[in-house]
């Protein structure tokens, strides 16, 4: 597989490694020459130091014969312009163009196959759905969703005085009485593919893999119960916080632009006390308007006793989604300090969502992570059904259904020669979600959920797939 890359930024870079780490032919345009430079020494592929709407760069990148072609550059005009002209060279590609204005969502552009563009993301729109879903699932943590199965992974960071710190794996399910599994243990910066054996240690991230009902069992053990969310405090009244604060407030009134894919209609009686903070006075005004259901705020979130004058310390809820990642952590770590009992915040760096799971943020949400995975699920053919980066990018957590003409099909789990570290976490069988262990036979039309290093991606697809 070809795949032809505008925009060597932290995005570019991100889908750029984990492609190469799985043994695609990888071409990198990047504009800036100190950009392309450091992409060069950290990256194995090719690096055209041109601009990425031209079709010389173009071209001597091959994107006509590319397989996919992805401009994540930071000009929506740029990424635009170069998926147009890769589709006037060859129609073979599937084109991404990764658009930040949200005015387009209004244009043709936004539902893809305009001007020959298959598909557009925004970041602010993708990191807004996955707050909103965090926020209808109490935000007790981040949570990956998964197509066909029933099963949910979440992350939980172990504290000190947790009751599963200190104790083997194989013993707190049990314990507990609710079943579940941990993936994968991130401890300090590195992370293992756990056994029954491994101790739970304080300041480890767990990943971990349950149902719904599971997850609420074992919260309401943990003490962190779910709730019922209804006061609740945007900081950061840009893209992002509107969109989320429309979603909590507009019932039935109807929504425009983008905001219309966003919404659940809420009755009178659920509709939730929303107030938005923002220094930027004109944009106040403007979210007034917007959101005649809200409380709209003018001030510095950072300004010393804004959150005991505007009385947010009874508030369920805070969302920090300003646009610098560490007013967001700071805002958030001070509002639990105050009472607050959950909260959520944006970051633009990976690495900032292990920083801020150790701080007690309830829900990191990463925007690069975001796009990144939205755009490897447009990668991946074939079984694959969607995909989830996890440990900086070193891991992908997969859904994969199990063809029956597979190397695996009526073959246990043990039995199966799985790439190492890879592990299947569960399995979906005619609408029942099974946690498995080494007895599981696996049979055609499964839908199993496996964890693997990236650079084995391709080894595993080849497993659970039927032979040409």
């Amino acid at each position: 597989m070809k795949v032809v890359i505008v925009g060597a930024g932290v995005v570019g870079l991100q889908i750029a490694k984990q492609l190469i780490d799985e043994k695609k032919d990888v071409v990198l345009i990047e504009r800036d020459s100190e950009r392309a430079r450091l992409a060069a020494n950290r990256l194995d592929c090719m690096v055209i130091n041109k601009p990425g709407n031209s079709l010389e760069a173009l071209r001597e990148a091959g994107a006509d014969e590319a397989d996919f072609f992805i401009a994540v550059t930071d000009s929506d005009e740029v990424n635009l312009i170069a998926c147009v002209l890769v589709g006037t060279e060859s129609s073979s590609p599937f084109k991404v163009a990764r658009v930040r204005n949200i005015d387009y969502s209004s244009t043709p552009v936004a539902d893809g196959g305009f001007l020959g563009i298959n598909f557009v993301v925004n970041p602010e729109v993708v990191a807004a759905e996955t707050i909103i879903r965090t926020i209808e699932h109490g935000a007790v943590s981040d949570i990956l969703f998964f197509e066909q199965s029933g099963a949910q992974m979440r992350h939980l960071t172990v504290e000190a005085d947790s009751p599963i710190a200190n104790r083997k794996l194989r013993d707190i399910a049990p314990a507990f009485g609710v079943t579940f599994l941990v993936a994968v243990v991130v401890r300090e910066s590195d992370f293992l593919i756990p056994s029954g054996e491994t101790v739970v240690q304080p300041g480890d991230i767990l990943y971990i893999v349950a149902t719904e009902k599971s997850f609420n069992v074992l919260y309401e053990k943990l003490g962190t119960e779910k709730m019922d969310l209804r006061r609740i405090v945007v900081v950061g009244g840009g893209k992002i916080g509107a969109m989320i604060a429309g979603h909590l407030l507009n019932g039935r009134e109807k929504p425009q632009g983008v905001i219309k894919r966003l919404m659940t209609v809420f009755s009178e009686e659920r509709r939730r006390n929303v107030k938005i903070i923002d220094r930027d006075y004109a944009r106040c005004k403007a979210l007034a308007q917007q959101l005649p259901g809200a409380l709209v705020i003018n001030a510095d979130v950072s300004d010393e006793g804004v959150f005991e004058e505007e009385h947010f310390a009874n508030s369920d809820l805070i969302i920090a989604v300003t646009g610098e990642q560490e007013l967001n952590l700071v805002t958030a770590v001070y509002a639990k300090t105050l009472g607050i009992k959950r909260s959520v915040a944006l970051v633009t760096k990976t690495n900032y969502v292990r920083v801020a799971s150790q701080l007690g943020i309830d829900v990191p949400v990463s925007l690069k992570n975001a796009v990144v995975n939205t755009i490897l699920k447009l990668i991946r053919k074939g079984n694959i059904r969607s995909v989830h980066s996890i440990s900086e990018g070193s891991l992908e957590v997969m859904e994969i259904s199990v063809d029956e003409h597979s190397a695996v099909a009526g073959k246990r789990i043990s039995e199966v020669r799985l790439p190492q570290d890879a592990l299947v976490v569960t399995v979906l069988r005619d609408d029942k979600t099974i946690i498995p262990d080494g007895e599981c036979m696996l049979k055609g039309g499964d839908h199993i959920i496996v964890i693997v290093r990236v650079e084995f991606i391709e080894r595993l697809q080849s497993l659970f797939t039927a032979e040409s």
